[in-house]
């Protein structure tokens, strides 16, 4: 099963079955070619995103820090999504913006206090993400100002808005399995159209794999269809090269992930957004 997520000419948003090498969109008998729509979110509106800090083994390692015994957990909400083409909104007083190109698992089928063994019945495909970071909101010290302390949690630096480009194309588990390797890499693409590889690595690193996760996380947190898990990112994210490297209003980004696809989002200077008032 292969589906794409994309938004109708009245703004709504609808899914069809992808076809012919991914080129074309079957909806209700109709065919459109994928070059025509408008990507949106294979899962639009989450009831939670649960984010998974250092499952990657080598991303850990990068950052000089022991791989845990059990993953950090921390939650995301449904303002941080926007679909493949839609800007990342870098908001005003961060200067360390960053990417990580992750395995989203979108849940199917209510998911409480579930055994490994059954996870993946609760599991309805596998998305792209991008699990955009504010390194000196979240306190990492070589992305820090001198002074400056971080928030001391990971609210604004996880959870902005447009925080979580997630791609259009839902891939069923039936496709493909994590814990053969897929490769998953990240580019950052300069205003001149400079691309610099960032990561590359791939899921047979992950610390935890998907079923594990979902029976650790359902065990206290119930997962209801349409939440997402995101997976954990491997190696070469920005703050951890030398020197770092952070994303810039101007520059695009781009995750991809083998057999899923790629998302493309540019970045933009969030004081240039409307301010509500009142």
């Amino acid at each position: 099963m292969r589906l794409y997520a994309f938004r109708t000419p009245d703004g709504g948003i609808t899914v069809g079955e992808l076809v012919d090498d991914d080129s074309v969109v079957v909806h209700d008998g109709v065919r459109h070619a994928i070059a025509g729509l408008t990507p949106a979110p294979a899962a639009p509106s989450p009831s939670k995103i649960v984010g998974v800090g250092l499952n990657y083994g080598e991303h850990a390692r990068e950052g000089g820090r022991a791989t845990p015994a059990r993953p950090v957990l921390f939650l995301m909400a449904a303002n941080t999504v926007v679909a493949d083409r839609e800007p990342i909104v870098r908001p005003d007083g961060t200067h360390a913006l960053d990417l990580e190109v992750e395995l989203g698992v979108v849940i199917g089928r209510r998911a409480r206090r579930v055994a490994r063994a059954n996870a993946m019945d609760h599991v309805a495909g596998y998305v792209v993400l991008n699990d955009v970071s504010a390194r000196d909101w979240q306190g990492i010290p070589r992305a820090l100002e001198e002074g400056g302390q971080g928030d001391g949690q990971w609210l604004r630096a996880k959870g902005a808005d447009t925080f979580l480009p997630m791609g259009a194309t839902l891939v069923g588990p039936d496709e493909l399995d994590p814990r053969d390797g897929l490769r998953l890499r990240s580019w950052r693409i300069t205003a001149d159209g400079t691309e610099r590889l960032m990561q590359e690595g791939t899921t047979a690193d992950m610390l935890q794999d998907v079923p594990a996760l979902i029976e650790m996380i359902s065990e206290s947190v119930t997962l209801e269809p349409g939440d997402v898990i995101s997976t954990g990112t491997p190696p070469g994210v920005g703050v951890f090269q030398d020197p770092p490297v952070y994303l810039v209003p101007g520059d695009r980004v781009r995750c991809e992930i083998e057999g899923i696809g790629s998302i493309e989002n540019p970045v933009i200077d969030g004081s240039t957004q409307d301010r509500a008032v009142g």
